[in-house]
C-alpha cells in the first residue's frame, strides 16, 4: 500500500468513526516513513473535516461527531508525541474549560479535536474549573482564545464571572473570550460580553478561526 493510500484509508477510518482501526493505520503510515505532521493534516484531520461537513449537512449527528474525535484522538496519541521538539506552526492557542460546578466534558472534547483539526493548539483545563484556575492559566499560556463550556443552567454563571474577573485582572483585552453549552445562545453571550458564540463543534472551530483575524 504506497503512503497516499494509506492516507486515504485513514482518513476514511476517522469519518467512519473506526477507533480501533486508526491507530492501526497511524502505525502502518509511521512505518512507512510519513512524516507524523502529513500523517495528521493530510489523514487524521481530512478525516474530521469530513466529520464536520456531514454534521453540518445534517448527514452526521452528534454520536457521529463524537465517533470522528474519538477515532482521530486514537490518531493523534500515536503521533504527536513525535511532534516533539519540532517547530509546528499553529493558527493560535486556544485554553479550554468547563466551568465549576459542571461535569460535562463530550462536547467540550468534541471541540477540542474540532479545533486541533483546525491547526489549534488546544491546552484542556477538564471541567469543573474554578473562576482561579482560569486566570491563573490565563496568565501562564498566554492564549489567542479562551473556550468556557457551561451545559446546566445553574452553571452559566460561572462563564460572566470569569469574564468579569479577567477585567478586574487587566487581562481582558489579551484574549478573546467564545462560550457554548446546552442553555447558551448569542442573547447571554451579547449580554456577558463574550466575542463569540457557537452552538456546535463545526461552528465553533469557524468561529475560533474568526476571532484570530
Amino acid at each position: 500500500m504506497d503512503q497516499e493510500n494509506i492516507l486515504s484509508k485513514l482518513s476514511e477510518a476517522v469519518f467512519e468513526g473506526e477507533e480501533e482501526l486508526v491507530p492501526e493505520l497511524t502505525n502502518k503510515a509511521v512505518d512507512a516513513g510519513i512524516e507524523p505532521l502529513r500523517i495528521i493534516n493530510e489523514g487524521l484531520t481530512r478525516g474530521i473535516e469530513v466529520v464536520g461537513e456531514r454534521f453540518e449537512s445534517g448527514e452526521y449527528f452528534l454520536p457521529d461527531l463524537l465517533l470522528g474525535a474519538k477515532a482521530m484522538e486514537a490518531g493523534i496519541a500515536i503521533v504527536e508525541p513525535m511532534l516533539e521538539g519540532t517547530n509546528r506552526e499553529f493558527v493560535g492557542r486556544v485554553l479550554m474549560g468547563t466551568v465549576h460546578g459542571d461535569l460535562h466534558s463530550i462536547g467540550k472534547n468534541i471541540v477540542i479535536m474540532m479545533l486541533k483539526s483546525a491547526g489549534f493548539e488546544v491546552f484542556d483545563l477538564g471541567v469543573d474549573v474554578p473562576t482561579s484556575a482560569f486566570i491563573e492559566k490565563i496568565r501562564k499560556l498566554n492564549p489567542d482564545i479562551v473556550g468556557i463550556s457551561a451545559l446546566l443552567t445553574t452553571t452559566v454563571g460561572c462563564q460572566k464571572e470569569i469574564i468579569e474577573s479577567l477585567k478586574e485582572e487587566g487581562l481582558r483585552d489579551s484574549v478573546k473570550i467564545m462560550i457554548g453549552g446546552a442553555p447558551i445562545n448569542q442573547n447571554w453571550a451579547d449580554q456577558i460580553g463574550a466575542d463569540g458564540y457557537a452552538e456546535d463543534a463545526s461552528s465553533a472551530a469557524k468561529l475560533a478561526k474568526r476571532l484570530m483575524g
